[in-house]
């Protein structure tokens, strides 16, 4: 972990004379090349420059923020704070230092060689790589959190980054400098795509590019996933931290709670009739045992913000026991799950035909209850009209008994209700309906809603079905 007071534990500083190793630069561009080749080259001056911006950013991170907050007499923040907010940027410096003495070497013959695969391989393949890279990932979110009290609780650390970002030519803020070897693989991965499109079979670089690829799309996939388990640990932090209820906090803090998936959803709320009762961003905690919903407070000191994004607080709308809670399909009403509703507010009692018809629970999409009377009266006004045709004495064109009026109110109905059910099914790829039985008190009775959630794509819906079915089948073992 970044706690530790050691930072130094097994790093060797290797300083790199830029007198003895200049920077990677490209020579002018050769007459005769094809326009293949041209491409591959103008890649390479990407790679080129990207890579010199990064190592410019993590030198500028050590020397403009590390060394002054650990010069400085007296010290704004602890040494201890200062080695956990910068853990192993110092080794991530010296990864890509080597990696720019070889990248020099590489782009001096490039003309005559034309190959850059196999040092991406061999120089970011090796096991320290991955381990800074994945200690600092994990690190992150710790580190943007020592920050961000440190802000809040010292008005001079917050002058420091003010100062720095103020003098500094592109006003980049140190947690802009900070996020940057996050995305170094993604755009490392995007350069040697580009390179290998316009590298023909045959060509002696093709191999090692798609080789260096497979390695670094491997390493950045290990490094997501870290990401991701680290946001969700900070997110359960937050949460806890925004819970009022002691027990739930304890239960979270202690590790005896799981989080299984969070995300920013749409939460529509409806009533027994299918009314609409609300419709709000809500974010959605999937929780071993639980599924909580709560309200998204962003705000907060506007001049730290702009610093380091300070993150959301919660306040907790509902939490329900997972085994309470059922996903259902549009389609299932009347079904099975309408009987257990009833079987539940009436004590166990089996249900009457008069009984459900009265406890029903229009489980659809938005208005569908109100859609479908709409719908009946119109048929109703329907049928009067064709009745009210057949009663006519004259022969008039288009109008008469045979005028096919019924088949003209059949084709009128279906084409209303294929357009709800084409209407209904675009909505219902991405919604996710949750049923909760008696899980809410109104009017002193328990009473149970329908909940439909918007996902921002069919993916997410799938990801969130399946993940609450397997978490509920682990309880129910």
């Amino acid at each position: 972990s970044g706690e530790e007071d050691d930072d130094d534990a097994g790093y060797l500083d290797v300083i790199v004379s830029e007198s003895k190793h200049p920077p990677p630069e490209l020579s002018p561009m050769p007459d005769g090349l094809t326009s293949q080749q041209v491409v591959r080259r103008h890649i390479l001056g990407s790679i080129v420059q990207s890579e010199r911006s990064y190592v410019e950013s993590l030198k500028r991170i050590l020397q403009e923020y590390r060394k002054p907050l650990l010069e400085m007499e007296p010290k704004i923040l602890s040494v201890r704070k200062i080695q956990s907010v910068f853990y192993r940027l110092r080794e991530i410096l010296q990864c890509h230092s080597m990696f720019q003495i070889a990248l020099a070497s590489r782009v001096a013959e490039w003309d005559a060689t034309e190959k850059i695969g196999d040092l991406f391989s061999a120089s970011f393949s090796k096991s320290m790589v991955l381990d800074v890279y994945s200690d600092y990932v994990n690190n992150f979110t710790n580190a943007m959190a020592v920050i961000k009290k440190a802000c809040v609780r010292k008005p001079t650390f917050l002058e420091f980054l003010k100062k720095k970002q103020a003098n500094s030519s592109d006003r980049i803020t140190l947690y802009g400098l900070m996020v940057k070897p996050i995305q170094r693989f993604p755009q490392f991965i995007l350069l040697l795509q580009d390179m290998l499109k316009n590298t023909p079979k045959g060509h002696p670089d093709r191999l090692s590019l798609q080789m260096a690829l497979t390695e670094l799309e491997t390493l950045a996939e290990k490094l997501n996933e870290q990401k991701r388990v680290a946001d969700q640990v900070a997110e359960i932090q937050q949460l806890a931290k925004s819970i009022s209820d002691r027990s739930l906090n304890k239960l979270l803090n202690s590790g005896q709670r799981q989080l299984i998936l969070c995300e920013t959803l749409i939460e529509t709320v409806f009533g027994d009739k299918g009314q609409v009762l609300k419709s709000k961003e809500r974010k959605v905690f999937l929780l071993n045992d639980l599924l909580m919903c709560a309200n998204i407070n962003v705000k907060g000191q506007a001049d730290i913000n702009s610093l380091v994004p300070l993150g959301p607080k919660y306040a907790v709308k509902w939490s329900v026991p997972l085994q309470q809670v059922q996903v259902v399909e549009v389609g299932q009403e009347g079904s099975n799950l309408e009987k257990d509703a009833y079987v539940q507010q009436h004590g166990g009692k089996k249900p009457t035909a008069s009984g459900l018809q009265q406890s029903k629970l229009f489980l659809g999409p938005p208005r569908l209850y109100q859609e479908l009377q709409e719908l009946q009266s119109d048929l109703i006004v329907v049928e009067n009209i064709a009745r009210l045709i057949g009663t006519l004495n004259g022969i008039y064109q288009n109008l008469g008994r045979n005028s096919g009026t019924e088949d003209w109110c059949f084709l009128f109905t279906q084409k209303i209700f294929k357009k709800k059910k084409k209407k209904k099914k675009k909505k219902k790829k991405k919604n996710i309906f949750i049923f909760l039985p008696l899980c809410f008190i109104r009017s002193g009775r328990p009473v149970s809603i329908m909940v439909i959630f918007s996902t921002p794509n069919p993916l997410s819906k799938i990801s969130w079905v399946n993940r609450l079915h397997l978490a509920k089948i682990a309880l129910s073992r």
